[in-house]
């Protein structure tokens, strides 16, 4: 393959640091080797998005251990740059060889964020690889897509030719060694396809066929050939200690997203909060222990150069060594100037002792997600905190010498009203005041409570799956109403867009028909999505109207607790029966505790997924 030449534009580009390659720890491999299998690991965003994504700097150091294989990493180009790309004949390429990736065995995109699935088409064409799989030949690269989007793919089978779910380290490996097997072979390109969907957590779309009522919705979800599993269920790590994890990141020449160490320290959560999709799909929950940490830490720090270590996972504070192994990093890493960050936080467990430890270095910002504004609606979507916990852990932070915290709510859960509503403006003020109490009346420096609310999404494989969006007019009239309840000079309040948070409502749980709705936005020039900057909802309206399908029928619509989703013949390993029960004890305000305090009954801990486990 022959490499692409990028100096005759570069220097007409923003940020051309974005496609150079070449960073510390990158891999490179000989790819003269014609027996090489060439990997692309896509994601549908930016550089700066994609390199502060964990998973993909997994993948890319899991893959690239393998013998003959080299996995390379694609993001999509910014616009200036896809059009020199166009206007020079310049093909999507790799960034480690950069050659194109239409000469690659596999290419495979990361679906993190439903509104990322136009800049895959565009990816594609940029590539010149043909968009819809039935138009793929031999000798074309087969199109995977992963990550948390996959377990509702339906709306992109027209354009891959298998999703991975669930997670993906031995997965990939196992398609891999199948796809070597298969070239050998020189068997026709769907005998791959049928070798592959005999492994746990791969999905081929095309070896199912659905039908549906007259009404609209799915009737039924089949295998059509006996190779494929009645209900394909995700894939999990069952032990996090042995299992892979990067020794170096690659670091980059410009500033990222999140430019720091990441340290994963355990997978799933038991909290059971009923809006959120990776509470229910990441089960059961997985911990690494303290000296795999302190051994993954030691190698990180001395490969990578990086300041701050951020300690990941869903719910930080719930880890069971947290303070174990805060006191490790601030005595092994304060004197060397390395800072430590805790994101995802909940108030119910907040320690400030553990946040004193970790501002020694230098003290970060807080951010706390009550998620809605009444105890009524908290416990609706069994948030499991209180007013009480929001209160103290301010006052505890003010009484330290923190000056900014964040509070972040949903607008449009089930159930609410004017009066949750209200109940946001009032625990603002509420810091507000905390904080007036604990200096004596004044406010010292720039002080700041941030309300940043977002439009709330109904997700597959959660209690509210069957639940509408709220109506944009609505959404917005809601908006308008919190602006006008938070003026005040110490109060920022800050609102997601509705419009991409209603295409997210239609394509979360948006079935095949869809796709040929997402090649019309493709062909009418719809790109990074995501961004607001770009997003043009008519472009969506447009072609949700010349496909003869409606919005509101995949956003707005309530579901019945019987009707079949595009999504139920996948398996999560957590039941639809768990999920009713738990949509039936929101409507009712009733807790479900925390599944450390005792079994729920979600499912997993008697699936062969999660057996053993919990």
């Amino acid at each position: 393959m022959e490499k692409v030449d990028l100096k005759r534009i570069l220097k007409k580009v923003e940020k051309p640091a974005r496609y150079l390659g070449n960073e510390i720890n990158a891999v490179h491999k000989d790819t003269s080797n014609p027996d090489i299998v060439r990997y692309a690991h896509c994601f549908p965003d930016l550089y700066e998005v994609g390199m502060s994504h964990l998973g993909s700097h997994i993948l890319y150091d899991v893959i690239n251990k393998e013998e003959g294989v080299f996995c390379e990493r694609v993001y999509a180009p910014q616009v200036d740059m896809e059009e020199k790309m166009r206007e020079n004949n310049i093909p999507l390429f790799g960034l480690e060889s950069r050659e194109s990736i239409r000469h690659f065995d596999i290419v495979a995109f990361t679906l993190q964020y439903e509104l990322c699935y136009t800049n895959i088409l565009n990816m594609l064409d940029l590539a010149g690889i043909p968009l819809l799989k039935e138009d793929r030949k031999e000798g074309d690269p087969f199109v995977l897509v992963g990550g948390s989007c996959a377990y509702n793919s339906e709306p992109m089978t027209d354009f891959i030719d298998a999703a991975l779910l669930g997670e993906g380290e031995e997965m990939n490996i196992e398609v891999i060694n199948e796809y070597k097997a298969w070239k050998k072979s020189g068997e026709p390109r769907e005998k791959f396809l049928e070798r592959i969907a005999k492994i746990e957590g791969v999905y081929v779309p095309s070896f199912y066929d659905v039908e549906y009522n007259e009404d609209q919705t799915v009737k039924s979800v089949t295998p059509n050939r006996e190779c494929a599993n009645p209900h394909p269920r995700k894939r999990i790590i069952r032990d996090m200690n042995k299992v892979e994890y990067p020794e170096r990141f690659i670091v980059p020449y410009i500033d990222t997203v999140h430019d720091r160490i990441v340290l994963e320290i355990f997978r799933g959560c038991t909290r059971g909060c009923r809006f959120c999709q990776a509470g229910m799909i990441y089960r059961p929950i997985r911990e690494k222990n303290f000296a795999r940490l302190k051994e993954i830490l030691e190698k990180l720090i001395k490969t990578t150069g990086y300041d701050e270590i951020s300690l990941v996972s869903l719910s930080t504070s719930d880890y069971s060594q947290l303070a174990e192994l805060t006191d490790y990093l601030v005595e092994e890493y304060a004197s060397k100037n390395v800072g430590i960050s805790l994101p995802s936080l909940r108030l119910d467990n907040f320690s400030m002792e553990i946040a004193n430890k970790i501002q020694k270095v230098r003290k970060s910002g807080l951010t706390f997600a009550p998620e809605a504004g009444s105890q009524r609606l908290r416990d609706v979507i069994n948030k499991g905190i209180t007013e009480e916990d929001l209160t103290r852990a301010s006052r505890q932070a003010f009484e330290m010498g923190w000056n900014n915290i964040k509070l972040y709510f949903m607008i449009g859960l089930p159930t609410e009203n004017y009066d949750d509503l209200d109940g946001i403006s009032d625990l603002a003020y509420e810091v507000v005041d905390i904080y007036k109490d604990v200096h004596n009346g004044k406010f010292k420096g720039k002080f700041n409570v941030t309300v940043s609310t977002s439009t709330f999404v109904p997700k597959p494989f959660t209690p509210f799956q069957w639940n509408p969006q709220d109506m944009k007019s609505s959404v917005i009239e809601k908006q308008r109403h919190l602006v006008r309840k938070l003026k005040n000079r110490n109060i920022t309040c800050n609102y997601h867009d509705s419009d991409t948070s209603l295409m997210e409502a239609v394509f979360a749980r948006g079935d095949r028909r869809l796709g040929k709705v997402l090649l019309r936005a493709h062909e009418l020039g719809a790109k990074f999505d995501g961004w607001d900057e770009h997003f043009d909802l008519e472009i969506w309206k447009q072609a949700m109207e010349e496909c003869g399908l409606d919005i509101s029928f995949y956003a707005h619509r309530t579901r019945e607790l019987d009707e079949v989703f595009p999504w139920d013949h996948i398996d999560v390993g957590v039941s639809k029966k768990f999920l009713i029960r738990e949509a039936e004890k929101a409507l009712k305000g009733e807790i479900t505790p925390d599944c450390r305090k005792g079994c729920n009954g979600c499912g997993i801990n008697v699936h062969d997924i999660g057996r053993g486990l919990c």
